[in-house]
């Protein structure tokens, strides 16, 4: 199948043409067609299927057919993603695949200026994208008005309510006209987003690819067991082999992940971090290094690294597993795209072993144990898994700088430590573009 067989008009098939796109996903496959007819769809996946494609060149063709005057203030379609990046590429995707259509389309999130965006969303917009913590603001403040909405797309809804924004979103589900078009996308299904799926949509097409619990078939994936004060020694190693030439390093903390990079920079391995501390000038920054080849490691968490969408990333590398096992899924997907191979790597100590137990359930199969290195540990290979409770109580102990914390006075127990904010902060905004 081509994306000719799709009936996508000559301009849009012109810009993927530049692009270098002949062949559709089984996502653009699946979903182009029905979304031109007007259907409301609900797509279950993830990232890195081509699911950004998938929405937006049927948009671009249903506003290209009926074309209107843009009204100061309201847009005709908004996408509403939890990230800044995830936003800023979702923008730019429109502006690629629409470079030969006169529309118009704009970007908007929080922690820069809003000067920009309110002037662009002033002159008007078609398309846009926006992360809901700055959108309710600019909606309360009369600069964003969605009486005139036309086609709703919420992106990456599980990770909307991973990072605590269901309630922002249904506030502004609530503003929607009550005729519209609806597009609905998550990687995974837990209960509220259910909920929220079912009220939101109406006779939707179904399009499911890659189910969370699957991992690419061309990822090789394996685990090496370190003892925990030998994790750096061992990444330092790894990145010996010249054949590690594009990689992500996962951590579970900001402040990891600053470390690890600051490790990798003393020994001479261009690297960055990208968490949500860093400003938005900076982690762009660290992206565009990434991507040209500058930089050769990215040191990320698993929230910011939702908006990396990078081709030819050759080794996914867990620094430290993550505690909830369907993370592990999304981040090994960072490889092998565009039909390549990758690896990706698991360093576990003795505490994060009920985690990799977690994973091999979710995934329905056993990593392969990787001993051919000189950190190799026999003692966490073969020592007992503790409990997922207890595995997190001893990781955040030995994490936490200040040792275990003393029970609180009074009796009460102490307050445990809370999940790292999250925020929509970033840097100076593209603002409005037609191109």
């Amino acid at each position: 199948m081509t994306f000719q067989d799709l009936n996508l008009i000559e301009p849009l098939l012109k810009a993927l043409g530049q692009a270098g796109y002949t062949t559709p996903t089984p996502i653009q496959a699946a979903a182009i067609p029905p979304l031109l007819e007007g259907r409301d769809l609900l797509g279950c996946a993830q990232t890195g299927t081509g699911k950004t494609a998938a929405f937006a060149l049927p948009i671009l063709q249903r506003l290209d057919a009926d074309r209107q005057r843009t009204v100061p203030r309201r847009p005709r379609v908004l996408v509403l993603t939890p990230t800044r990046e995830l936003a800023l590429q979702i923008y730019e995707s429109f502006r690629t695949y629409g470079k030969e259509l006169r529309l118009w389309h704009a970007v908007i999130y929080g922690g820069v200026g809003q000067t920009p965006q309110v002037q662009a969303m002033a002159k008007g917009v078609d398309v846009l994208v926006a992360t809901p913590g700055r959108l309710l603001d600019l909606i309360n403040q009369r600069h964003v008005d969605l009486a005139g909405l036309e086609i709703f797309v919420l992106d990456e809804a599980d990770r909307m309510l991973d990072m605590g924004f269901i309630h922002d979103v249904k506030k502004i589900v609530a503003m929607l006209p009550a005729r519209r078009q609806n597009l609905f996308f998550s990687a995974t299904m837990p209960g509220e987003i259910k909920t929220l799926s079912d009220k939101l949509l109406t006779n939707p097409v179904r399009v499911e690819v890659t189910p969370v619990s699957s991992t690419a078939e061309r990822i090789d994936q394996y685990v090496m067991f370190v003892e925990p004060e030998k994790k750096r020694e061992l990444l330092r190693h790894v990145l010996k082999s010249p054949a590690c030439s594009r990689v992500i390093v996962f951590t579970r903390t900001k402040h990891g992940a600053n470390k690890v990079s600051d490790v990798l920079k003393e020994n001479g391995v261009t690297s960055a971090a990208i968490h949500g501390n860093k400003s938005q000038t900076a982690r762009q920054a660290a992206l565009d290094g990434f991507k040209s080849g500058k930089i050769r490691v990215l040191v990320a968490t698993d929230i910011a690294a939702r908006g990396i969408d990078v081709d030819s990333i050759t080794h996914v590398i867990n620094f430290e597993l993550p505690n909830v096992a369907e993370d592990y899924v999304h981040r090994i997907g960072r490889t092998a795209r565009a039909g390549a191979e990758g690896i990706a790597i698991s360093f576990c100590d003795a505490e994060e072993r009920a985690y990799l137990r977690d994973i091999e359930r979710l995934t329905g199969k056993k990593v392969t144990v990787d001993d051919d290195h000189p950190y190799h540990s026999t003692a966490v290979a073969s020592g007992p898994i503790l409990s997922k409770g207890k595995a997190k109580a001893a990781i955040e102990g030995r994490r936490d700088p200040r040792g275990p914390r003393p029970p609180a006075r009074g009796g009460q127990k102490s307050r445990r430590p809370g999940r790292p904010g999250t925020d929509n902060r970033g840097g100076r905004p593209p603002g409005r573009s037609s191109r």
